[in-house]
C-alpha cells in the first residue's frame, strides 16, 4: 500500500480535530461514548485534547528518551474551559508536527522512533474519536477513503500487529487479503505465534497473533472485503460488519477474528 504524504497526515490532523470539535460541540457532556462507555463526552474531549494531543505535542518539541517528565494538565471544570484546553492542544500538537521533519528522530511506543510516525498516528487518532464524538452525538459522517485505507494497514501493522524489539513473530498457517473496495487496495495478514519476554515487566508471551506482510504472490485463504471507511470503523469496533464481507476458509477468519475482539481506545 502506498502511504499517505507527511503533509497530508497534518491536514487530516487538523481536519479531523475539528469534525470532532463540532459533533461535540452541541452535545450533552453527560451522554455516554457508545464506543468507549467508560467516557462521557467531557471525558472524550479532554482525553483527545490533553492525554493524547498535548502529550505527543510535549514529546515533539522536548525530545525527551520516555513519557516520564511530562507535566499534565489540569482538567478545566467549565464546558468553555475543556474547549479551550482542547483547542489549545491541537493548535500545539499541529505547530509542532509543522516544525519538523517525518524522519527526526522523536520517542514513540513503537519500534518506529521518528516523528513521522506520530504524524500519521495522532492522524489516525483524530480519525476514531471523532467517530467517537459522532457515535455519542448521534449522527455519523463520511470518513476520507485514501485515509481510511491507511487506516486499515495501520490498524493491522501496529495496533494489532507488530512486534517490539524483545518478541519474535512466529509464521503459522493461515493468510488473509483485506480486500479495500472503493480504493482498489489490499492488505495482507499472516497469523502466527508471538513469543518474547517484556524486559520491563518480566512478562513472558506466547500467544496467537498476527502480522501484516507484503503480498506473498499466493491465495489467500480468506478474504474479507468492504470499502475502507466501513473496514476501518469496523476494525477500531466502531462501525459493525454490515458490507463487510467474508469468503474463503472461515475457520481462518474465526482465529483472525478472535484476536481483534478488544476494543481500542
Amino acid at each position: 500500500m502506498t502511504r499517505l504524504t507527511y503533509d497530508l497526515y497534518l491536514d487530516h490532523l487538523r481536519n479531523e480535530s475539528q469534525r470532532f470539535r463540532v459533533a461535540l460541540a452541541d452535545c450533552d457532556f453527560d451522554t455516554r461514548v457508545p464506543s468507549c462507555p467508560d467516557w462521557n463526552a467531557a471525558d472524550l474531549l479532554w482525553h483527545l485534547g490533553a492525554d493524547v494531543q498535548d502529550f505527543w505535542a510535549w514529546i515533539l518539541e522536548h525530545r525527551p528518551d520516555g513519557p516520564d517528565g511530562y507535566p499534565e494538565l489540569v482538567r478545566p471544570d467549565s464546558r468553555a474551559g475543556l474547549f479551550e484546553a482542547f483547542d489549545a492542544a491541537t493548535a500545539r500538537l499541529s505547530t509542532a508536527l509543522a516544525s519538523v521533519g517525518p524522519d527526526e528522530r522523536a520517542w514513540t511506543w513503537s519500534t518506529d522512533q521518528t516523528a513521522g510516525f506520530i504524524g500519521r498516528r495522532q492522524a489516525h487518532e483524530a480519525l476514531i474519536h471523532r467517530l467517537d464524538a459522532e457515535l455519542t452525538a448521534g449522527s455519523l459522517t463520511e470518513i476520507d477513503p485514501a485515509l481510511a485505507a491507511d487506516g486499515v494497514h495501520e490498524c493491522l501493522a501496529v495496533m494489532y500487529g507488530g512486534s517490539p524489539a524483545w518478541g519474535t513473530f512466529t509464521p503459522a498457517e493461515g493468510l488473509l487479503r483485506f480486500d479495500l473496495t472503493d480504493v482498489d487496495q489490499s492488505v495482507w495478514v499472516r497469523l502466527g505465534q508471538f513469543t518474547g519476554t517484556d524486559p520491563d515487566s518480566g512478562k513472558e508471551y506466547d500467544e496467537p497473533d498476527i502480522d501484516v506482510v507484503a503480498d506473498p504472490g499466493a491465495d489467500p485463504d480468506a478474504v474479507v472485503a468492504a470499502p475502507a471507511g466501513s473496514m476501518d470503523a469496523w476494525l477500531w469496533h466502531r462501525g459493525d460488519d454490515e458490507g463487510v464481507t467474508v469468503t474463503g476458509d472461515r475457520t481462518v477468519y474465526d482465529r483472525f477474528a478472535a484476536l481483534v475482539t478488544a476494543p481500542i481506545n
